[in-house]
């Protein structure tokens, strides 16, 4: 019985270091964690357009009245029990990410004013995407799992549908919705959209824990972002 149990949770759970070793990989996530909320955070405050998961997000936030974070939360629960079927393996980045950017995005927008200057507006926009990147390059680097919108991608394309062909659809169908609901789309999405694949293949190869050759196109496969 004792045998099955470890079978049905290898099954479900990544493993996970231990030692030293671990320790500084979840520095490298709860930084990078921490890190990628902030520049979320930071493109909101710009109003100049989000990602499109953030755009999903705000649109959802708007329609129902309750933060912004608190939405990444529950979209990234709901995106986890998707995985059942597709039978994706959880890691402690996942669960870490399901929950800490959603946090890190409402503290930053509970501190921060709106902003009226355009080129402050401007600045916030850039500086979040680049934030979004490193953050990226940090908490991918650590090697503790995928985030859960990142696991919905992989899992299809275990399935037959390419990666490039199941990011789009997912991040289409997000921006989508997101915009029918009020989020932001703008200037800062199409930043986003053509930055985010060349600065994090940048920062995976400065932060991975395991030194990875990631191309643009791996780099921006691994970052659907959350």
């Amino acid at each position: 019985m004792l045998a099955t149990m470890a079978f049905s949770v290898s099954a479900i759970l990544l493993p996970v270091p231990r030692g030293t070793d671990l320790t500084i990989r979840l520095f490298r996530l709860f930084f990078g964690l921490t890190l990628f909320g902030t520049g979320a955070g930071m493109m909101v405050r710009s109003e100049l357009g989000l990602s499109p998961w953030n755009a999903f997000h705000q649109g959802v936030s708007t329609l129902i009245g309750i933060s912004m974070g608190s939405v990444v939360i529950l979209t990234g629960v709901a995106v986890l029990l998707l995985w059942i079927p597709l039978r994706q393996r959880l890691g402690l980045g996942t669960l870490a990410n399901t929950l800490w950017i959603g946090l890190t995005i409402d503290l930053f927008l509970n501190v921060t004013p709106e902003i009226t200057s355009l080129g402050i507006r401007i600045a916030l926009m850039l500086g979040g995407v680049i934030a979004i990147a490193i953050g990226s390059g940090f908490y991918i680097g650590a090697g503790l799992g995928p985030g859960p919108r990142d696991g919905i991608m992989t899992g299809l394309a275990r399935r037959g549908l390419s990666i490039r062909s199941a990011r789009t659809l997912i991040e289409a169908t997000a921006l989508t919705v997101g915009v029918l609901l009020g989020g932001s789309a703008g200037i800062g999405t199409l930043v986003f959209l053509f930055g985010i694949g060349p600065l994090v293949q940048v920062f995976l190869r400065l932060f991975s824990f395991e030194k990875t050759n990631y191309s643009s196109e791996s780099a921006k496969k691994a970052t659907i972002t959350e």
